[in-house]
């Protein structure tokens, strides 16, 4: 009998530990500011972001991040300025057409998580010594027409004396979710991909990675942090402590292996195997993709409106001072 009783109160003790370090957890969440973040896309090119939001990097700041995914930059600026989330990730391209379209409380970008483009240029056929000459007459599966992808791959045939709109046909009426379908299929010479979609194609055989869009492309803020005027104005906190997440996640990838990185984002790709996410990682990390800061320069900023000019996109270039915000 004295075994059972013991055996009761046993269970009765684990049971309130566990219930109260459940409530404590419970109100720990329900202190921190919730923050709707929207991202352009789910992809190992932003490992930094996931670091912070596996390692707790968020909530030591203070806050609980909902992570929303919302294809194209387009789509992400008008989810910010509805209100639907009160940070957008994305090209930084997105707060330019927003300003230029005239809205009053229009976006302005306060962090920077990569500082080139994410794509490879995937060949059908294997070529060795490659060059942009081995473009020329060839069918490309290119990004959406107005996007950093598309725009940076543009900007770069320029660059080389390649014209886009006459040297090469480009396809930019594929959705990017089917880029990979659409060339694993059977169409175009060549394909401008993300990871890990380039590496699986390598692996499977049916490509080979010949360049790297952002090399060709040249340093840019290509994706960073944007929010409402309005909303950094009355939350410079939720801004600061934001931006210093997101710092913590860039040290963490800067100062700890291809191996370690993996092991960390893992959970937020299910479906990509630890030695797929190592590759990828040792990809972006060989192309310099990740700053070691949050901040970028002026000449950065003007440079990517230069690409954006380069592709018809863009009249005018914007005052780096109108849409960068920096604290006092």
């Amino acid at each position: 009998m004295r075994k059972i009783i013991i055996s009761v109160l046993s269970a009765l003790i684990i049971l309130l530990i566990a219930l109260s370090v459940l409530l404590n957890f419970n109100s720990n969440k329900n202190n921190l500011t919730k923050v709707k973040l929207a991202e352009v896309a789910h992809t190992i090119f932003y490992a930094p972001q996931y670091v912070a939001l596996s390692e707790g990097y968020f909530e030591e700041e203070g806050l609980d991040i909902e992570l929303i995914l919302t294809p194209g930059a387009d789509k992400v600026a008008a989810a910010v300025l509805s209100g639907d989330a009160q940070i957008g990730f994305s090209g930084s391209e997105a707060t330019i057409y927003v300003y230029n379209g005239g809205e009053k409380d229009y976006l302005k970008t306060f962090a920077q998580l990569t500082q080139k483009d994410g794509s490879f240029l995937v060949s059908r056929e294997k070529i060795d010594n490659f060059t942009l000459e081995d473009l020329k007459g060839k069918d490309i599966i290119g990004g959406r027409k107005g996007g950093m992808p598309e725009m940076t791959f543009e900007w770069a045939l320029r660059e080389h004396g390649i014209d886009p709109n006459t040297d090469v046909n480009i396809d930019t009426s594929i959705a990017f979710a089917a880029m990979s379908g659409a060339f694993i299929g059977g169409t175009g010479d060549f394909v401008t991909l993300f990871e890990p979609n380039a590496l699986q194609i390598e692996q499977q055989g049916l490509g080979y990675v010949v360049a790297s869009i952002g090399e060709l492309g040249g340093v840019v803020p290509y994706t960073s942090y944007s929010a409402r005027t309005s909303y950094i104005e009355e939350n410079p906190d939720i801004i600061e402590k934001f931006t210093r997440a997101i710092q913590k996640g860039l040290d963490y990838v800067h100062n700890h292996t291809d191996e370690e990185v993996a092991n960390v984002i893992a959970d937020q790709f299910p479906d990509t195997s630890k030695n797929d996410l190592i590759g990828v990682i040792k990809r972006y990390r060989d192309i310099d993709a990740w700053p070691t800061t949050t901040n970028f320069s002026e000449e950065s900023f003007d440079h990517l409106q230069t690409i954006m000019q380069a592709s018809g996109e863009l009249d005018e270039k914007v005052s780096f001072d109108k849409l960068i915000y920096t604290k006092d």
